[in-house]
């Protein structure tokens, strides 16, 4: 058993009405799914003023990993211990990774949520509806081209698209549908469903007629004449609509210390946006005065995502970004290899600032003053702590070294006062681009140069024909939502710390009218994982007490 279940199952979770409660919600306004979890009737359109909403990112990721959910867990705890009105607004973990080699999503230490087991398995059913939705449409469509055959509204050889299914599953990349006449024979593949289109818009959706408008404009395809085609004409969204409904609701659980965060929605921040719903994000922020957000893996990610999508879209932007780091995974970007992270070595670590100090910068770029959480290991040495503190204070940034992993709130109080503080000082977010006015390629290529630190970018003829389309058929005013390794600057996950003037491959570009977004893909990434050599799934059992054992 790990110290993570061990920490957890020697915590009784409140009721949920009283964690509700302590956010003023109405009974009413829940649907309980047992006594520990309930869906929130979505507020859509809050009164954002005054309220401070918190954005949590991190370095670059690295095996040694960074503790940014845990940061976040830590921080709302905190924030309550001070006496804050405090919510968290999170993603819902992904079955993908939970088996895969990255484990449950639900924080760790005495920075976790409850309950854990159920949050990182099947929760309320949201990913399941999400899916269902998905390869619905996807029936829908073939059995259209099926029946209609050569007067198909969609040309059965020019579908876009796919399935998607919430295992990493390499076999399904590339799939044949139809064969032995059961429709027409095509060659297709499946995504995770973390990227799929359906969570992208269930996320993106700031109201039901936003959700339905929404799904009548996801292009499936394209007709013999090259023009697009899209889900209205396949007459199912009332269908769509109706297995997402309940699914829209945002989940309302609680920390180890009964705080409440909203769990809502679960798109990967490498292959698509990145951060839980817009609707969890506006119900917290009018039931809560600070609201602890999180967006995937490092802030080149999830967080330009984040401030450049999400906050366009929702019309939110926040007081606070929080970058979180550790000494360990510094000084493996500094070239230090996964055994020698325990010893101090603070010419690796010098080195490895770079990556941090990129992160600074690009935060800067947006108007807002970004806070550093040091997630504190217990290998880490006095000299490496006051190396990482002077390099931050050079910079004239704020730093905060966190214990909340072994001490829950009460190792990020300091975090949170200074949190507090950045908060109050004036702020001027301002995005990298204006969707409306410039073009997509321009678009991407401010994302490259002042994200990534690209001299330049090259584009695949896949994607040269796809940027011709987006010319053709109006639709510059659409976001980017580059699909990057989570491990570099660059499209190589190899090249860490952070590497100037190379060159940004994109290799494709993916449509996501109803998202809102095109999706251009750069380098080798991939949109449906593979498992690793040795899976998670091989630690899991349940024991003779009928517990999940290898869930940490």
């Amino acid at each position: 058993m790990s110290i993570d279940l061990e920490i957890v199952r020697k915590h009784t979770p409140l009721e949920i009405d009283y964690v509700a409660e302590k956010l003023g919600i109405n009974p009413k306004d829940l649907y309980k799914y047992g006594n520990h979890i309930a869906k929130v009737q979505p507020v859509y359109n809050p009164n954002l003023k005054e309220k401070k909403l918190i954005l949590v990112s991190a370095i670059s990721p690295t095996p040694a990993g960074e503790g940014k959910t845990t940061t976040s867990i830590g921080l709302v705890d905190a924030l309550a211990k001070i006496g804050k009105k405090v919510a968290g607004a999170l993603r819902e973990p992904s079955l993908g990774p939970i088996f895969g080699m990255k484990g449950g999503a639900t924080g760790g230490g005495y920075a976790q949520l409850l309950p854990m087991e159920d949050i990182n398995l099947h929760f309320t059913g949201d990913f399941s509806a999400i899916e269902k939705t998905h390869n619905l449409l996807s029936s829908i469509i073939d059995n259209h081209t099926y029946f209609n055959k050569s007067e198909s509204l969609v040309a059965p050889n020019k579908v876009t698209w796919k399935r998607v299914f919430d295992i990493n599953d390499r076999a399904l990349r590339n799939i044949i549908t139809g064969l032995n006449g059961n429709g027409f024979m095509r060659e297709t593949g499946f995504d995770i469903t973390a990227a799929s289109e359906i969570m992208a818009i269930f996320c993106m959706s700031k109201s039901l007629e936003d959700l339905e408008n929404r799904l009548n404009k996801i292009i499936i395809g394209f007709s013999n004449d090259s023009k697009p085609v899209y889900a209205k004409e396949m007459k199912v969204t009332g269908a769509l609509m109706t297995l997402l409904l309940k699914a829209m609701s945002p989940n309302l659980v609680q920390t180890l210390e009964h705080n409440p965060i909203l769990v809502h929605g679960g798109p990967f921040a490498n292959i698509a946006q990145g951060t839980n719903s817009i609707s969890a994000t506006y119900t917290a922020m009018y039931y809560a005065d600070y609201v602890v957000t999180e967006a995937g893996f490092g802030f080149d990610l999830g967080g330009e995502k984040f401030l450049n999508i999400k906050c366009q879209e929702a019309n939110i932007s926040p007081s606070c970004i929080v970058l979180v780091a550790t000494i360990r995974a510094l000084k493996y970007h500094g070239g230090a290899s996964l055994n020698q992270l325990t010893i101090e070595d603070l010419g690796k670590l010098k080195i490895g600032f770079s990556n941090l100090r990129q992160h600074i910068e690009n935060a800067l770029k947006f108007g807002i003053k970004p806070i550093v959480a040091l997630n504190k290991f217990s290998t880490d040495t006095k000299e490496e702590i006051d190396t990482i503190v002077g390099l931050c204070n050079d910079l004239g940034v704020e730093i905060s070294i966190c214990y909340h992993w072994s001490e829950g709130s009460t190792g990020a109080l300091d975090l949170a006062e200074k949190v507090v503080k950045l908060c109050n000082e004036s702020s001027n977010f301002t995005p990298l681009y204006d969707k409306k006015t410039m073009k997509v390629v321009d678009k991407i290529g401010i994302i490259a140069r002042e994200i990534y630190r690209a001299e330049k970018v090259e584009f695949g003829k896949n994607a040269e024909k796809v940027l011709k389309q987006i010319e053709e058929f109006d639709l510059n005013n659409l976001y980017v939502c580059m699909a990057k390794t989570q491990y570099s600057f660059t499209d190589n996950p190899k090249s860490l710390g952070a590497p100037t003037n190379h060159t940004l491959q994109i290799n494709n570009i993916e449509i996501g009218n109803g998202a809102g977004f095109v999706v251009p893909i750069a380098g080798e990434i991939i949109r449906m994982p593979g498992l690793p050599k040795r899976p998670s799934a091989e630690n899991f059992f349940v024991n003779k007490e009928g517990l999940i054992e290898g869930l940490s």
